[in-house]
């Protein structure tokens, strides 16, 4: 069965507190929790009070980036994934979303998909390495990611699709899916301006339906695949401010639209294009 997840980041600045009751007002079936420099994001304590309060199951734990965490869990990328995933088997989350490393980290690169590859299998929790992107400076195109900002040509046995990061890839997130076919295990549901890889656009994270990617056509291939992983809400709500009945507005907007299009197919299709139908 496909759950409809809320991402904390959904709701920034609000709190943790404010992401589960939104979550809950919203009519998602769970939430990701991203941990970052709030000791509450990863405070099992807070965590598991805060599901069993509002009735919302922790679906999956985002380990820090180094925007939001700098210094959380140290400065050692493997040990702030191995607390990641500690974190995630107390509060009862299936899955820990990870990202590629950047290219000036070289050593913990060079081992990315054997380190993936083991803690995976001494801890039983599944491992998604979501994609990225290249950065264009000065008409460059720069690769911060390594060993590939897209880790889907690496041997990662689950991947989290994030449609944001597809348009900066000026990537159809659609061509990512069925290149991935079941290795895909995660979505981080949002949109972004583009497809094209000459666009210049913003890490944007709209509501989905509101860009350019193929979002829709995305959610009904899963739905065709019958995935029974979770399809999280990763969108920037910023611009609502202090406005929570606003912010609730597009998270409503946000369930509907998955509940909408992973409905599309109602048995499996011979083939993806016939998914899309």
């Amino acid at each position: 069965m496909i759950r409809i997840g809320m991402g904390t980041t959904s709701v920034l600045p609000r709190r943790l507190h404010d992401a589960f009751r939104l979550a809950a007002e919203a009519g998602f079936d769970g939430v990701e929790v991203m941990i970052t420099s709030d000791r509450d994001t990863y405070d099992p304590r807070v965590i598991g009070a805060l599901s069993e309060r509002f009735g919302m199951p922790v679906l999956s734990i985002h380990a820090p980036v180094l925007f939001f965490s700098t210094f959380v869990f140290g400065r050692n990328p493997r040990v702030k994934l191995e607390r990641s995933l500690a974190l995630a088997r107390e509060v009862g989350a299936t899955t820990v979303v990870v990202h590629p490393p950047y290219r000036w980290q070289r050593r913990t690169a060079a081992g990315f998909t054997d380190t993936l590859r083991e803690l995976q299998a001494s801890t039983g929790v599944t491992i998604a390495a979501e994609n990225m992107f290249p950065l264009t400076v000065r008409g460059r195109a720069r690769h911060p990611y390594a060993p590939h900002w897209d880790p889907g040509l690496l041997d990662i046995g689950a991947l989290t699709l994030d449609f944001s990061h597809a348009a900066l890839a000026g990537m159809s997130a659609l061509d990512l899916a069925q290149q991935w076919g079941d290795r895909l295990r995660h979505v981080h549901l949002c949109d972004g301006s583009s497809t094209e890889p000459s666009a210049r656009v913003l890490d944007e994270h709209l509501v989905p339906g509101r860009g350019a990617q193929p979002v829709a056509d995305v959610l009904a291939l899963l739905a065709s695949r019958h995935f029974d992983g979770a399809i999280i809400a990763e969108i920037n709500s910023r611009a609502c401010g202090s406005d929570d009945a606003r912010r609730l507005e597009w998270l409503r907007e946000t369930v509907d639209f998955a509940r909408l299009h992973t409905a599309r197919v109602s048995r499996p299709a011979a083939d993806p294009a016939q998914a899309l139908s």
